[in-house]
């Protein structure tokens, strides 16, 4: 039976009932002070609590989705995601300031490589100049970047979002965004490129969803006009709208898919990895319209499909078929897409994987690749 299969909650429910009423029960017949009456009772309280404590988790990532399998739980899961697509078709200073500089672990290079061999992951504070939001972020700069023979050279650029809350480190240490970027580029399955890595949450603890909020912060802009300037104030990156594209995690791939939808002028590719396709409304984003219904509309891509002009910019959508909500609601946006004939789509769907790290580490190789293949380095 499969982790997400209400038979094995429902089992695991049954058996801590029936321990419970085992202990009430086997209580007055171990209550006396030798060593077996005494194990039998540590014995009998361990194994209540851990059924109990089982159910629970069993209940928790049947209502969330952490885990899709037995296999995805204890991380055995390791078949990688394969595109399928679905329609024919430097300078320095300004407003990011470098603070810290690492190299890249787990990709190539010894210990004591140097930039050259082993790239470079720079941690900077960004300041939108326009919306004038702060927050940090880690820059991936591959091997070539440093390399005498690029030195006039411009790459492509890929902002990076993670979901909500999330870490910007995460990306780095968790789903090894520059290490799987630098080996893929290294055995010449994808080219050279910039990684731009930050979490969605630029007003921390709220989660704003991408949304410029009336009275409050103008997160939409930021992500589609101040960190392109900014990196491009510091970085040699392409300053043509075909070098720059997105890719984000659950909050961040809605964020991901709405800015190239929105913006197709300034990212030509977006890949969502697991995302939604509505922003919602709880007590994590509070009221993000405050009343304005063309605000609210804009935030729904099913919406933006079906009233404005469709974009010219290629778009990447993940799921699993056991393990995601998203499943069906995903087939449905591909469906939408291929019906405007001038926005691209492609799809990783996966046979089963939750919504969760390992699950995203299966996609991210072939989604790096993807949108390598639709970036320009002019």
């Amino acid at each position: 039976m499969g982790l997400t299969s209400n038979n094995v909650l429902w089992l695991a429910v049954a058996f801590a009932v029936l321990l419970f009423v085992g202990t009430v029960w086997l209580w007055p017949r171990l209550a006396r002070r030798n060593w077996r009456a005494v194990s039998g009772r540590v014995g009998l309280l361990l194994g209540t609590q851990l059924a109990l404590f089982m159910s629970l988790g069993l209940a928790a990532n049947q209502a969330f989705g952490f885990y899709a399998s037995w296999a995805d739980l204890f991380g055995r899961e390791k078949d990688q995601g394969v595109v399928v697509n679905h329609t024919a078709l430097g300078g320095s200073g300004g407003p990011l300031q470098v603070v810290d500089t690492a190299r890249v672990r787990g990709a190539g290079g010894s210990p004591g490589a140097g930039p050259r061999t082993g790239g470079q992951i720079q941690k900077v504070d960004i300041v939108g100049r326009t919306t004038h939001i702060a927050t940090p972020a880690y820059v991936y700069l591959p091997p070539e970047y440093f390399q005498p023979q690029y030195r006039t050279r411009t790459f492509p650029a890929a902002v990076v979002l993670t979901g909500y809350p999330g870490t910007a480190e995460a990306l780095v240490d968790k789903l090894h965004y520059p290490a799987t970027a630098q080996n893929l580029a290294k055995s010449g399955r994808m080219q050279p490129m910039i990684l731009v890595m930050l979490r969605p949450t630029v007003a921390p603890p709220r989660d704003t969803e991408c949304v410029d909020i009336p009275g409050g912060p103008k997160t939409e802009t930021f992500f589609a006009k101040d960190l392109p300037n900014a990196v491009l104030a510091h970085y040699r990156v392409g300053r043509k709208p075909g070098s720059w594209g997105i890719i984000g995690d659950s909050t961040g791939g809605y964020c991901a898919l709405k800015l190239a939808m929105h913006h197709p002028g300034a990212y030509a590719a977006a890949a969502g990895l697991s995302p939604y396709y509505k922003a919602p409304i709880d007590p994590t984003t509070g009221d993000l319209f405050h009343g304005d219904k063309g605000l609210r509309n804009r935030a729904d891509l099913w919406w933006c499909l079906k009233h404005l002009p469709p974009p010219n910019t290629s778009l990447l959508v993940t799921s699993s078929r056991i393990g995601e909500s998203n499943y069906k609601a995903t087939l449905k946006f591909i469906g939408r897409v291929e019906a405007t004939k001038l926005t691209r789509i492609s799809s990783i769907i996966l046979d089963s994987g939750g919504h969760n790290f390992n699950t995203w580490r299966r996609e991210i190789p072939a989604t790096l690749q993807w949108i390598s293949g639709r970036l320009s380095d002019r």
